[in-house]
């Protein structure tokens, strides 16, 4: 029973040399009976010869290595990009753009995202996402460099974002791998926020009808005008002298009558007790007497204010007809500061004296003397003649006396 195993001495030294010798003895010290190797191994070993006798030729030494970290160190991808968010409540938006910058870092293969902070955005802005490798899909595999490139969609985390540009040295570092930028497209931005930046249009609210503040900020100031009542068209018409009292605190009208002295009519105050006046209204029941029906607020669509008053402007006053051509200084003051007028030149209302028609004495008319016939011409009922009384005292007595026949 073989009991030694052990292999002979076939590398040795020589003049300082390694080399190799073939075996001369098998496993065991067992006598070998054959060459083991073939003629193709043999030429081999001819060829290499000097290779066996002298080593390999020395190669050159290796290039430095660079770790990653070193050879990339800050140096970062930048891109450009937004998302779509929904809103869920809310009347003025249903989805939100939001725009982004995506860094991908070189060095350690890792990513982080960023949101440009906006002013009263109202949001919680800044670093969306931490840096780190951010997972691909579920085996386990990460983003790298080369999934990266302008004009795709990036899904990362269930958020898709839009990759819309990037900065110079990204687009140098890509075309240098040989990747092929594709040109940038518009950033879209958010048509809430775009509104928000428009200028705001001014409104002036108006204020809710309060007569407790008229009544503070115009009590006791009246605006008086002066006005003509044309009455002509009527039996024994005249033209009546008026003044027309606007009171602004309440916006109520009152005309009174200027009275002569002996001008014939009853000195009575006032001619239209103080009341709103209606401008425009209604009528609804044309068949029924007017003179019975009062008229209320529901049929007056509008009512006297002050800017229907002006001097040389005709006004109808409950069926009266007034031409107003004259008011006193506080009323000028009114209008000039409230509605900017200026011409207050009062109109001439004064009638012109009538011609004086000159009187022609009739012609004699044959009746008596001519004197008897001017009596006719001086008054209404004539005096009679005044008699000679010479004529009477030298002819008493003296009769004329004639014979006649028929």
């Amino acid at each position: 029973q073989k009991t030694s195993f052990h292999r002979c001495q076939t590398m040795d030294f020589k003049n300082g040399y390694a080399f190799f010798r073939l075996p001369r003895e098998g496993v065991g010290g067992e006598t070998l009976f054959a060459n083991q190797l073939s003629q193709d191994e043999l030429d081999d070993l001819c060829t290499k010869g000097a290779t066996l006798t002298y080593g390999q030729v020395k190669r050159p030494a290796p290039s430095r290595f660079t770790p990653a970290f070193v050879a990339y160190d800050k140096k970062v991808l930048k891109f450009d990009a937004y998302f779509m968010e929904e809103v869920a409540i809310s009347a003025e938006e249903n989805y939100r753009i939001r725009q982004v910058c995506i860094y991908y870092y070189l060095e350690d293969d890792s990513m982080c995202i960023i949101e440009p902070k906006v002013k009263n955005s109202g949001l919680v802005q800044g670093k969306l996402m931490r840096r780190h490798r951010v997972p691909k899909n579920v085996h386990g595999d990460y983003y790298h460099w080369k999934d990266l490139n302008v004009g795709i969609d990036l899904t990362i985390y269930g958020r898709t974002y839009r990759l819309v540009n990037c900065d110079p040295f990204t687009k140098v570092f890509l075309e240098s791998q040989g990747i092929v930028v594709n040109p940038p497209e518009e950033l879209v931005s958010d048509p809430y926020t775009e509104q928000r930046q428009m200028p705001v249009q001014k409104r002036i609210t108006p204020t809710s009808p309060d007569p407790f503040r008229q009544f503070l900020a115009y009590d006791t100031k009246v605006l008086r005008f002066y006005a003509i009542w044309d009455d002509t068209n009527c039996a024994f018409g005249d033209h009546h002298p008026c003044i027309i009292h606007y009171f602004l605190a309440d916006d109520t009208v009152e005309v009174r009558e200027v009275h002569k002295r002996n001008d014939g009519r009853d000195p009575f105050p006032v001619l239209m007790r103080r009341q709103r006046l209606p401008k425009i209204f209604v009528d609804k029941n044309k068949n029924f007497p007017s003179c019975v029906l009062e008229i209320t607020d529901h049929e007056v669509q509008e009512w006297f204010s002050p800017k229907d008053f002006a001097i040389g402007k005709t006004v109808t006053l409950l069926g009266r007809t007034f031409f107003i051509y004259d008011c006193d200084k506080f009323t000028q003051d009114f209008y000039r500061e409230k509605y900017g007028i200026t011409d207050f030149q009062p109109v001439d209302v004064n009638k012109k004296p009538l011609e004086k028609v000159p009187q022609v004495i009739p012609p004699y008319n044959g009746f008596g003397i001519p004197e008897d016939s001017l009596q006719n011409c001086l008054s209404l009922f004539p005096k009679p003649p005044r008699k000679d009384v010479i004529k009477m005292l030298e002819n008493n007595l003296k009769v004329l006396r004639y014979q006649v026949a028929l």
